[in-house]
């Protein structure tokens, strides 16, 4: 019996995957033998990101925030690489700002791009889920939509409303042998956290029980464990990647 991740043969569409945490999981769930449909706003750098996994990837433009988009891409991805077996809704924006002075523009913009667009990428790639008998979908959440944050009143209420769509998808879809997740990434380090002073980092740090921030590949491993067989009796969950902030 071997413990290794393989998905072999298995289509995986990684949205907001042309840099990032979304970098991290394509190229993981592509050195797990998944083919890799690479999705960003620019087709060229998904394309770009897509060809330094391999020959086998492909790139994929798209604004998760327009409806259509999201449909039309699920079906180039079925119709390019066979199908969509592996579903990770990685794309995110924020629009920070304190509560009273959210706009509704960014309010929606907020919910659009985070929430809306998982739900019409669910709802376009289960149908061919459906019928094959075998899912997997996989939300990014974050710990904000676990315990809010001053400041991402909309961010917060769109990683909320994930965690609620992915018990719902997961109760609709689990009789045909499709499992719906999500993980919730604490601090993980990136472009933002890099450009932080010593001392905000050092504040951030402190309030993480491991006493550092976590690295893209530590949500990328738990979304290849999610994805694969290894995972064949969860469903509904939120795996909590954030060094024990939560706790």
């Amino acid at each position: 019996m071997t413990l290794a991740i393989d998905l072999t043969g298995r289509v995986a569409l990684v949205t907001g995957s042309t840099r990032g945490i979304g970098r991290s999981i394509a190229s993981t769930l592509a050195a797990a033998g998944a083919r890799v449909a690479v999705v960003g706003r620019d087709v060229g750098t998904a394309q770009s990101v897509a060809a330094e996994l391999g020959d086998v990837h492909r790139g994929f433009g798209c604004d998760v925030s327009d409806p259509a988009q999201v449909t039309a891409l699920v079906s180039a991805v079925e119709e390019q690489l066979g199908s969509c077996d592996i579903l990770v809704n990685n794309a995110g924006i924020t629009r920070d700002n304190l509560m009273l002075r959210i706009k509704d523009a960014d309010w929606d913009a907020v919910l659009d791009a985070n929430l809306r667009s998982a739900f019409v990428a669910i709802r376009a790639a289960s149908r061919g889920m459906m019928k094959r008998r075998w899912g997997r979908i996989i939300n990014i959440t974050s710990v904000v939509g676990l315990m809010g944050n001053k400041g991402q009143a909309n961010y917060a209420a769109s990683k909320a409303g994930l965690i609620g769509l992915t018990k719902s998808v997961a109760k609709e879809l689990g009789s045909r042998n499709i499992m719906c997740n999500a993980v919730a990434p604490g601090f993980i380090q990136t472009d933002m956290t890099d450009a932080m002073t010593p001392e905000a980092r050092a504040v951030l740090q402190g309030q993480i029980p491991l006493e550092r921030l976590g690295a893209p590949g530590d949500v990328a491993q738990a979304v290849a464990f999610l994805s694969s067989d290894m995972a064949a009796y969860m469903t509904g969950q939120v795996l909590v990647v954030d060094g024990g902030l939560l706790m």
